[in-house]
Protein backbone atom coordinates (compact mmCIF):
# COMPACT_ATOMS: atom_id res chain seq x y z
CA UNK A 1 0.00 0.00 0.00
CA UNK A 2 1.08 3.53 -1.11
CA UNK A 3 2.37 5.65 2.46
CA UNK A 4 3.57 8.43 3.25
CA UNK A 5 6.76 8.90 0.87
CA UNK A 6 5.01 7.67 -1.90
CA UNK A 7 1.53 9.16 -1.64
CA UNK A 8 3.20 12.77 -0.35
CA UNK A 9 5.20 12.75 -4.34
CA UNK A 10 2.46 11.54 -5.76
CA UNK A 11 0.55 14.70 -4.75
CA UNK A 12 3.76 16.74 -5.76
CA UNK A 13 3.21 15.49 -8.93
CA UNK A 14 -0.46 16.13 -9.19
CA UNK A 15 0.28 19.28 -7.91
CA UNK A 16 2.47 20.50 -10.99
CA UNK A 17 -0.35 19.35 -13.04
CA UNK A 18 -3.94 19.78 -11.81
CA UNK A 19 -3.91 22.93 -9.57
CA UNK A 20 -5.39 25.47 -11.70
CA UNK A 21 -6.48 22.85 -14.54
CA UNK A 22 -10.60 22.04 -14.86
CA UNK A 23 -11.72 18.59 -14.28
CA UNK A 24 -13.21 18.24 -18.02
CA UNK A 25 -14.55 14.81 -16.95
CA UNK A 26 -14.90 11.93 -14.75
CA UNK A 27 -15.16 8.39 -16.11
CA UNK A 28 -15.86 5.53 -14.30
CA UNK A 29 -15.17 2.00 -16.04
CA UNK A 30 -15.79 0.11 -12.63
CA UNK A 31 -18.82 1.02 -10.89
CA UNK A 32 -17.48 -0.26 -7.64
CA UNK A 33 -14.56 2.25 -7.61
CA UNK A 34 -17.10 5.17 -6.54
CA UNK A 35 -18.50 4.52 -3.24
CA UNK A 36 -20.93 7.99 -2.52
CA UNK A 37 -23.81 8.96 -4.81
CA UNK A 38 -24.40 12.76 -4.00
CA UNK A 39 -22.01 14.49 -5.03
CA UNK A 40 -22.35 12.53 -8.54
CA UNK A 41 -19.57 12.80 -10.88
CA UNK A 42 -21.80 15.25 -13.54
CA UNK A 43 -21.26 17.95 -10.60
CA UNK A 44 -17.79 18.30 -10.44
CA UNK A 45 -17.13 18.04 -14.39
CA UNK A 46 -15.96 21.70 -15.53
CA UNK A 47 -14.92 22.73 -12.00
CA UNK A 48 -11.12 24.03 -11.75
CA UNK A 49 -8.50 22.20 -8.95
CA UNK A 50 -7.78 24.33 -6.56
CA UNK A 51 -5.31 22.03 -4.61
CA UNK A 52 -4.26 18.38 -4.34
CA UNK A 53 -3.18 17.32 -0.89
CA UNK A 54 -2.53 14.17 1.56
CA UNK A 55 -4.72 12.78 4.28
CA UNK A 56 -3.31 10.03 5.99
CA UNK A 57 -2.59 7.51 3.08
CA UNK A 58 -5.56 8.84 0.80
CA UNK A 59 -5.47 11.84 -2.04
CA UNK A 60 -7.37 15.09 -1.65
CA UNK A 61 -8.27 16.87 -5.14
CA UNK A 62 -9.98 19.94 -4.39
CA UNK A 63 -12.24 21.63 -6.29
CA UNK A 64 -13.64 25.29 -6.71
CA UNK A 65 -17.05 24.83 -5.01
CA UNK A 66 -16.04 23.21 -1.67
CA UNK A 67 -16.01 19.91 -3.12
CA UNK A 68 -13.23 17.32 -2.95
CA UNK A 69 -12.54 13.69 -4.59
CA UNK A 70 -10.96 11.27 -1.93
CA UNK A 71 -8.74 8.80 -3.47
CA UNK A 72 -7.29 5.64 -1.50
CA UNK A 73 -5.77 3.49 -3.47
CA UNK A 74 -5.47 0.75 -1.51
CA UNK A 75 -2.85 -2.15 -1.52
CA UNK A 76 -3.24 -2.39 -5.57
CA UNK A 77 -4.44 1.18 -6.69
CA UNK A 78 -1.95 3.39 -8.77
CA UNK A 79 -1.73 6.06 -10.78
CA UNK A 80 -0.73 6.93 -14.17
CA UNK A 81 -0.35 10.32 -16.11
CA UNK A 82 -1.14 9.70 -20.12
CA UNK A 83 -2.13 12.36 -22.85
CA UNK A 84 -5.72 13.79 -22.55
CA UNK A 85 -8.67 11.49 -23.37
CA UNK A 86 -6.09 8.02 -23.13
CA UNK A 87 -8.53 4.83 -23.03
CA UNK A 88 -8.98 3.42 -19.77
CA UNK A 89 -7.87 0.06 -20.26
CA UNK A 90 -9.77 -2.77 -19.95
CA UNK A 91 -8.51 -5.13 -17.09
CA UNK A 92 -6.62 -2.77 -14.99
CA UNK A 93 -8.62 0.53 -15.75
CA UNK A 94 -10.89 1.93 -12.36
CA UNK A 95 -10.98 5.44 -13.64
CA UNK A 96 -10.27 8.37 -15.03
CA UNK A 97 -10.34 11.93 -14.70
CA UNK A 98 -9.57 13.90 -18.37
CA UNK A 99 -8.04 17.61 -18.02
CA UNK A 100 -7.25 20.25 -20.83
CA UNK A 101 -3.42 18.96 -20.26
CA UNK A 102 -3.58 15.23 -20.17
CA UNK A 103 -5.80 12.47 -18.31
CA UNK A 104 -5.12 11.24 -14.62
CA UNK A 105 -6.00 7.48 -14.69
CA UNK A 106 -6.45 5.47 -11.55
CA UNK A 107 -5.47 1.70 -11.93
CA UNK A 108 -5.89 -1.47 -9.72
CA UNK A 109 -3.75 -4.37 -9.84
CA UNK A 110 -5.51 -8.25 -9.00
CA UNK A 111 -8.59 -9.18 -8.74
CA UNK A 112 -10.03 -7.31 -5.55
CA UNK A 113 -11.15 -3.91 -5.94
CA UNK A 114 -10.17 -2.57 -2.98
CA UNK A 115 -9.19 1.42 -4.32
CA UNK A 116 -12.33 3.59 -3.68
CA UNK A 117 -13.41 6.66 -4.89
CA UNK A 118 -15.30 9.24 -2.88
CA UNK A 119 -16.69 12.62 -4.20
CA UNK A 120 -17.61 14.68 -0.48
CA UNK A 121 -19.14 18.39 -0.16
CA UNK A 122 -17.53 20.85 2.46
CA UNK A 123 -15.10 20.55 4.98
CA UNK A 124 -17.41 18.49 7.01
CA UNK A 125 -17.56 15.73 4.72
CA UNK A 126 -13.43 15.71 4.35
CA UNK A 127 -13.25 15.03 7.64
CA UNK A 128 -14.88 12.39 7.70
CA UNK A 129 -12.18 11.11 5.63
CA UNK A 130 -9.87 12.38 8.61
CA UNK A 131 -8.40 9.02 11.08
CA UNK A 132 -7.20 12.10 12.99
CA UNK A 133 -3.73 10.98 13.52
CA UNK A 134 -0.96 12.73 14.15
CA UNK A 135 1.33 13.73 10.95
CA UNK A 136 4.48 12.03 11.69
CA UNK A 137 6.86 15.06 9.79
CA UNK A 138 4.72 17.97 12.04
CA UNK A 139 4.34 16.12 15.46
CA UNK A 140 6.74 17.16 18.55
CA UNK A 141 8.67 14.58 20.68
CA UNK A 142 5.88 14.95 23.21
CA UNK A 143 3.09 14.68 20.90
CA UNK A 144 4.77 11.48 19.83
CA UNK A 145 5.15 9.95 23.27
CA UNK A 146 1.70 10.86 24.28
CA UNK A 147 -0.01 9.17 21.20
CA UNK A 148 2.45 6.01 21.30
CA UNK A 149 2.03 5.46 25.39
CA UNK A 150 -1.70 6.48 25.74
CA UNK A 151 -3.00 2.78 24.58
CA UNK A 152 -0.85 0.08 25.29
CA UNK A 153 -0.39 -2.08 21.94
CA UNK A 154 2.82 -3.26 20.05
CA UNK A 155 4.71 -0.94 18.72
CA UNK A 156 4.04 -2.53 15.08
CA UNK A 157 0.45 -1.94 15.80
CA UNK A 158 0.67 1.38 16.94
CA UNK A 159 2.68 3.09 14.60
CA UNK A 160 0.25 1.58 11.84
CA UNK A 161 -2.87 3.12 13.66
CA UNK A 162 -4.06 5.54 11.42
CA UNK A 163 -5.80 7.09 14.63
CA UNK A 164 -1.91 7.96 16.33
CA UNK A 165 -0.07 8.29 13.41
CA UNK A 166 -1.01 9.67 9.63
CA UNK A 167 0.62 7.61 6.63
CA UNK A 168 2.54 5.00 7.94
CA UNK A 169 1.80 1.38 6.84
CA UNK A 170 3.59 -2.00 6.89
CA UNK A 171 6.49 -1.19 4.60
CA UNK A 172 8.02 1.78 6.69
CA UNK A 173 7.13 0.49 9.90
CA UNK A 174 9.57 -2.11 9.53
CA UNK A 175 11.78 0.17 8.23
CA UNK A 176 11.19 2.77 11.14
CA UNK A 177 11.94 -0.18 13.71
CA UNK A 178 14.81 -1.36 12.15
CA UNK A 179 16.66 2.26 12.39
CA UNK A 180 15.28 2.34 16.20
CA UNK A 181 16.47 -0.90 16.23
CA UNK A 182 13.34 -2.11 18.60
CA UNK A 183 11.56 -4.86 18.53
CA UNK A 184 7.96 -4.98 16.36
CA UNK A 185 6.39 -6.62 19.55
CA UNK A 186 7.52 -4.69 22.35
CA UNK A 187 4.62 -2.76 23.83
CA UNK A 188 4.29 0.87 23.73
CA UNK A 189 4.09 1.38 27.20
CA UNK A 190 7.13 -0.19 28.32
CA UNK A 191 9.84 1.91 26.55
CA UNK A 192 12.17 4.15 28.32
CA UNK A 193 12.38 7.52 27.53
CA UNK A 194 15.54 6.84 25.36
CA UNK A 195 13.80 4.80 23.84
CA UNK A 196 10.94 6.82 22.86
CA UNK A 197 13.10 9.42 21.43
CA UNK A 198 14.84 7.22 19.13
CA UNK A 199 11.83 5.80 17.95
CA UNK A 200 10.53 9.39 17.33
CA UNK A 201 14.30 10.25 15.62
CA UNK A 202 13.87 6.77 13.58
CA UNK A 203 10.32 7.56 12.37
CA UNK A 204 10.96 11.03 10.68
CA UNK A 205 14.21 10.29 10.15
CA UNK A 206 12.95 7.27 7.72
CA UNK A 207 10.05 9.19 6.39
CA UNK A 208 11.95 12.18 5.50
CA UNK A 209 14.78 10.05 3.79
CA UNK A 210 12.31 8.08 1.86
CA UNK A 211 10.69 10.80 0.70
CA UNK A 212 13.74 12.42 -0.44
CA UNK A 213 14.74 9.13 -2.24
CA UNK A 214 11.30 8.89 -4.09
CA UNK A 215 11.61 12.66 -5.40
CA UNK A 216 15.15 12.12 -6.96
CA UNK A 217 13.89 8.78 -8.51
CA UNK A 218 10.75 10.44 -10.20
CA UNK A 219 12.55 13.47 -11.23
CA UNK A 220 10.66 15.66 -13.65
CA UNK A 221 8.38 12.72 -14.53
CA UNK A 222 5.41 11.10 -12.69
CA UNK A 223 6.17 8.03 -10.37
CA UNK A 224 5.75 5.37 -11.79
CA UNK A 225 7.56 2.79 -9.61
CA UNK A 226 5.07 2.65 -6.59
CA UNK A 227 5.89 0.08 -4.55
CA UNK A 228 5.71 -1.74 -1.21
CA UNK A 229 9.20 -3.38 -2.04
CA UNK A 230 12.24 -1.21 -2.64
CA UNK A 231 15.55 -1.70 -3.37
CA UNK A 232 17.92 0.02 -0.19
CA UNK A 233 15.13 -1.24 2.37
CA UNK A 234 17.03 -2.51 5.08
CA UNK A 235 14.57 -5.26 6.00
CA UNK A 236 10.94 -5.23 4.86
CA UNK A 237 10.16 -7.57 2.12
CA UNK A 238 13.77 -9.47 2.64
CA UNK A 239 13.03 -12.05 4.19
CA UNK A 240 16.62 -14.46 4.67
CA UNK A 241 18.34 -11.77 2.94
CA UNK A 242 21.39 -10.17 4.93
CA UNK A 243 20.61 -7.41 7.37
CA UNK A 244 22.85 -3.99 6.05
CA UNK A 245 24.14 -3.50 9.86
CA UNK A 246 25.00 -7.05 10.92
CA UNK A 247 24.99 -9.11 8.00
CA UNK A 248 22.32 -11.55 9.93
CA UNK A 249 19.46 -13.02 7.59
CA UNK A 250 16.11 -11.04 8.01
CA UNK A 251 13.34 -12.94 9.76
CA UNK A 252 9.81 -12.67 9.48
CA UNK A 253 6.21 -12.99 11.15
CA UNK A 254 3.33 -13.74 8.87
CA UNK A 255 -0.49 -12.80 9.41
CA UNK A 256 -3.14 -12.77 7.58
CA UNK A 257 -1.84 -10.54 4.13
CA UNK A 258 1.00 -9.00 5.85
CA UNK A 259 4.20 -9.79 7.46
CA UNK A 260 6.63 -8.03 9.37
CA UNK A 261 10.14 -8.21 8.95
CA UNK A 262 12.76 -7.84 11.50
CA UNK A 263 16.70 -8.73 12.22
CA UNK A 264 16.82 -10.67 15.57
CA UNK A 265 20.47 -9.04 16.00
CA UNK A 266 19.89 -5.93 16.03
CA UNK A 267 15.80 -5.75 16.94
CA UNK A 268 15.22 -8.54 19.69
CA UNK A 269 18.72 -9.04 21.47
CA UNK A 270 18.63 -12.28 19.39
CA UNK A 271 15.27 -13.65 20.05
CA UNK A 272 13.52 -15.01 17.34
CA UNK A 273 9.96 -14.31 17.35
CA UNK A 274 7.25 -16.71 17.55
CA UNK A 275 5.42 -17.26 13.72
CA UNK A 276 2.15 -17.64 13.85
CA UNK A 277 1.98 -20.41 11.31
CA UNK A 278 5.70 -21.93 11.41
CA UNK A 279 6.00 -21.65 15.28
CA UNK A 280 2.49 -23.54 15.66
CA UNK A 281 3.92 -26.22 13.31
CA UNK A 282 7.30 -26.80 14.49
CA UNK A 283 5.81 -26.50 18.15
CA UNK A 284 9.36 -27.52 20.35
CA UNK A 285 11.55 -28.22 17.20
CA UNK A 286 10.80 -23.97 17.14
CA UNK A 287 14.32 -22.10 17.59
CA UNK A 288 14.12 -19.70 20.42
CA UNK A 289 17.10 -17.42 19.44
CA UNK A 290 19.22 -16.80 15.87
CA UNK A 291 22.26 -18.40 16.82
CA UNK A 292 19.58 -21.87 17.13
CA UNK A 293 18.56 -21.29 13.81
Amino acid sequence: MPELPDVTVYVEALQKRLVGQSLTKMRLASPFVLRTVEPSPSEVAGRRVTDIRRLGKRIVMELEGELFIVIHLMIAGRFKWLPANAKIPGKLGLAAFDFPNGTLLLTEAGSKRRASIHIVRGAAGLKEHDRGGLDPLAMTLAEFSDALTGERHTLKRSLTDPGLFSGIGNAYSDEILHRARLSPVQMSTNLSEEEIARLYDATRDTLIDWTDRLRRDAGDGFPERVTAFREGMAVHGRYNQPCPVCGTAVQRIVYSENETNYCARCQTGGRLLADRALSRLLHGDWPKSIDEL
